[in-house]
């Protein structure tokens, strides 16, 4: 067998549609069904998934992540059904995952912390750190990578937590809240990176910055009370508000908009 076809054999398989959902709900505790009958596919691109405080934003992307496993309907990942009770490691070595508030030891160098995160993704030790050389410079922490976690500020302890993400070279990234804590000039940065990544990935972001979705998304999820109000382009969201709605731009009142008149419903607007 020749290197190339092996290679080819090892690459890993790309899907229509890297996260499918149908018919998905999910619980929190005994009685909030935080997500309710969600029907989403969502493939290579960046993604932003908008809604107001309680949509059940933070259930979904802990859903994707397979932190919470669904309460009823399907959801597939990478072609991967999340109904079954298997091992699920070989697919999370394919998820970069940032929640809103992530743990790290203090006295781990930003480097240590992100080769730690590499190897609990079973990132192939050989590749380990070119593949952390890599996710620093990307999210612009490369002359920090020495320095300790506990003296990095606010900002840069979220970069951190990025490049965590991103050093598997997920096909599936979720990225909860990613910007708090950026200043101006970090969040057009990160936006960069978003559409670079979105190329080869199905990224998605969760945030109440309308700007960050209009400035780096190609498609909008709009989610509220557990359900599905709209998908589609940033400027089919704009074109959806009117100058008697709230908000400093067209994509803001769009939002507006589609969330006062609209009740939230199953399927794509």
């Amino acid at each position: 067998m020749t290197s190339a076809t092996s290679a080819a054999d090892t690459a890993p398989k790309t899907y229509a549609w890297e996260i499918q959902a149908t018919g998905l709900k999910v619980r929190v505790g005994r009685k909030k069904m935080a997500v309710d009958g969600l029907d989403l596919s969502l493939g290579t691109g960046t993604h932003g998934l908008l809604g107001p405080n309680g949509a059940g934003k933070t259930t979904l992307i802990r859903a994707l992540a397979t932190v919470l496993r669904p309460t009823e309907g399907e959801l597939r990942l990478c072609g991967t059904s999340l109904g079954g009770l298997g091992d699920l490691r070989a697919l999370r070595r394919r998820i970069g995952y940032l929640p809103q508030e992530f743990g790290y030891y203090k006295r781990f160098t930003v480097r240590e912390f992100v080769e730690y995160m590499a190897w609990l993704k079973e990132v192939p030790k050989a590749e380990i750190p070119a593949a952390v050389q890599r996710a620093v410079e990307r999210v612009g922490l490369a002359d920090q990578a020495d320095q300790r976690m506990k003296t990095l500020s606010g900002g840069m302890v979220r970069r951190a937590g990025i490049a965590q993400a991103i050093v598997n070279e997920p096909t599936v990234l979720l990225l909860d809240e990613p910007t708090v804590g950026l200043d101006p000039a970090q969040r057009l940065r990160f936006r960069e990176l978003l559409q670079e990544l979105g190329r080869d990935a199905c990224v998605v972001v969760s945030t109440h910055l309308v700007e960050d979705v209009a400035a780096a998304c190609t498609d909008v999820v709009l989610f509220d009370q557990g359900r599905l109000v709209f998908q589609g382009p940033p400027e089919v969201l704009a074109a959806a508000g009117s100058a008697e709605y709230p908000g400093d731009s067209p994509l803001e009142r769009g939002y507006s908009a589609l969330l006062e008149n609209s009740e939230p419903q199953r399927g794509t607007w």
